[in-house]
């Protein structure tokens, strides 16, 4: 584990009964960084959230958060972390002042300094014309926004944004990415849960990709997609296993599986290049093609590619 490290986890594992929520996790997070936690819904992302916030006891492994053992310092940990919740936990009828003025009070915050922070970040999130206004009235969006306030108000080292911008429509999603990055631009790291292929590949500096308990590979969102090959293939055909057997050989193919869209091809050359020498192999061997789709490799692709599903955005 490097000095640079402000989250290490090691052999995490976590069981609800006889479910096995988190299989042997280990992962670190650098100071500075957004590092994004992707998966489904059921994956274990908010198990593993919550045990680093403290909010689940830790049953196995080793986590520090912020130089801080969450098993043996619980309170050190929460004086440097800052936390939004995937589902809206605003007191309804607060306004957006006095839940600020609330929180900063709860972390005993000096009135001055309190005040003036508030001020601040009210303006950074665009909530000063709402200041007096209820938090029940307020958009899915402001809500959103309100949380991540209150959230940097303690100026944690640490902002964990659980699932940030579920549920919001796609301008407001783009505005949340922007404060996000604004936050992180002034020296907060951000640890992000979320099933949004684009918002992992456009904020993260590093994303874990997460599966049923375990994590299935690591590394920056241009790694990945580069790990992938130049382009993707994907080949619907009647017979897949043929297919496998008639494409042996053909080199600039780095590897076939299969996949909801029918068999995935990563290659290492230029795709329309290599593209009719698919064909021609699949066809020479007498099977029917249904459907042939070329692209660059997204993280779609790689989410396919190493857990052999798609990644479909839907509430369990």
């Amino acid at each position: 584990m490097g000095g640079d490290d402000i989250i290490e986890v090691q052999d995490l594992e976590h069981t609800f009964g006889d479910f096995a929520a988190v299989r042997g996790i280990s992962f670190t997070v650098r100071k500075g960084e957004i590092f994004s936690f992707l998966g489904p819904n059921g994956a274990g992302k908010s198990t593993t959230i919550n045990i680093l916030t403290t909010l689940l006891p830790l049953q196995k492994g080793m986590v520090r958060v912020a130089g801080y053992d969450v098993a043996h310092e619980p309170g050190k940990v929460r004086e440097a972390i800052g936390i939004v919740f995937q589902d809206d936990v605003l007191d309804r009828d607060l306004t957006v002042q006095e839940t600020m003025e609330f929180h900063g009070r709860l972390y005993s915050i000096p009135r001055e300094e309190r005040r003036s922070r508030i001020e601040n970040l009210l303006r950074v999130v665009e909530l000063e014309p709402k200041r007096n206004e209820r938090t029940k009235n307020l958009s899915g969006g402001m809500k959103r926004r309100l949380q991540i306030a209150r959230g940097l108000l303690t100026r944690p080292d640490v902002l964990f944004l659980d699932e940030p911008t579920q549920g919001l429509d796609p301008q407001t999603r783009l505005r949340i990415w922007d404060y996000i990055r604004q936050v992180n631009g002034a020296g907060t790291t951000i640890f992000l849960t979320t099933h949004y292929m684009e918002e992992a590949d456009i904020l993260s500096d590093r994303i874990s990709i997460i599966d049923h308990g375990r994590i299935v590979v690591s590394g920056t969102p241009t790694e990945l997609k580069n790990a992938l090959g130049e382009d993707v293939v994907y080949l619907e055909t009647e017979d897949d296993r043929r297919t496998r057997d008639a494409l042996h050989g053909i080199e600039a193919i780095r590897s076939v599986t299969e996949s909801p869209r029918g068999l995935s091809i990563t290659i290492s050359a230029d795709g329309s290049h290599c593209l009719p020498r698919i064909i021609d192999a699949v066809r020479g061997a007498g099977i029917g093609i249904s459907n042939v789709n070329l692209k660059k490799p997204t993280m779609d692709d790689v989410f396919v590619h190493y857990t052999g599903r798609e990644l479909r955005d839907t509430r369990a």
